[in-house]
């Protein structure tokens, strides 16, 4: 079943990498909008959930939020994270850094121990507002499937004709580390085409580049729940742990989600 988020604040939702986790949507509640169309993205294809609703606004971003911290703290909820996610890509919203800043004002004030996590693929780093404001979180995590072009066209499916691999991790750069590298491994087919990143050309070339960039952690995962595409594979726990182990002898902590 093809999940996508009805609310601007929804959870806690208990989350494999993060915890217990509080989602944040800025996107439309009723279709997806997103640069990426992964074919393994729980919310489905982008041109199967076309969107008829305008995107939320930074005021009503910040009453959602504010009020549920509010209630859950008066709930004595334990909270690990506000995380932004949700039908698509959090930093398409035009008014993200500014929902950023609002978002560590409203944390500081009822949730002063919980972290600000957003899950990004990354290719609206070149625009400054959206950089400054995931440098300003806790956790900026971005999205690298393959040191490949051709595999992260094939998985990811970007829908910037000049995307490569080489501009995202010059953007990736101006981290300087400070932040986390998160990929999906899977196998399968789409489109009559075999996918499997989990290969040893693919694994020694995604690690190079792991060991150029030196995030201060990478999360490893593989298929959760129903994917876009048919035909996919998980990836066996232990095909992770090994690559995860590969990263550590890089002196680079790992998460692991199987």
């Amino acid at each position: 079943m093809t999940i996508l988020f009805h609310e601007i604040v929804y959870g806690p939702v208990h989350s494999r990498r993060m915890g217990s986790s509080l989602g944040v949507n800025l996107l439309p509640y009723d279709g997806k909008c997103c640069s990426f169309d992964c074919i393994y993205c729980e919310c489905g294809f982008n041109k199967d959930f076309r969107t008829k609703s305008k995107l939320p606004t930074r005021e009503l971003v910040k009453a959602a939020l504010e009020d549920k911290l509010k209630s859950i703290l008066e709930e004595g909820v334990k909270l690990d994270v506000i995380t932004f996610a949700g039908n698509g890509e959090p930093t398409m919203h035009p008014e993200f850094g500014e929902i950023i800043a609002d978002t560590i004002e409203i944390r500081d004030q009822y949730y002063p121990e919980t972290g600000i996590s957003v899950l990004s693929n990354g290719m609206h780093i070149a625009k400054n507002s959206v950089f400054e404001a995931l440098r300003r979180v806790d956790n900026p995590i971005l999205k690298l499937d393959s040191a490949f072009d051709r595999t992260a066209r094939l998985i990811d499916r970007p829908n910037a004709p000049s995307y490569s691999v080489e501009k995202q991790v010059a953007q990736y750069k101006k981290f300087q580390g400070n932040f986390i590298l998160q990929t999906m491994f899977l196998k399968g087919i789409f489109e009559g085409k075999e996918i499997d990143n989990t290969t040893e050309e693919e694994v020694s070339a995604w690690l190079a580049l792991v060991r150029e960039l030196q995030p201060r952690e990478v999360m490893i995962y593989t298929i959760d729940r129903e994917t876009a595409a048919r035909g996919l594979e998980k990836v066996p726990l232990a095909v992770l742990q090994n690559i995860a182990v590969r990263v550590a002898e890089s002196g680079i902590k790992t998460n692991v989600a199987g």
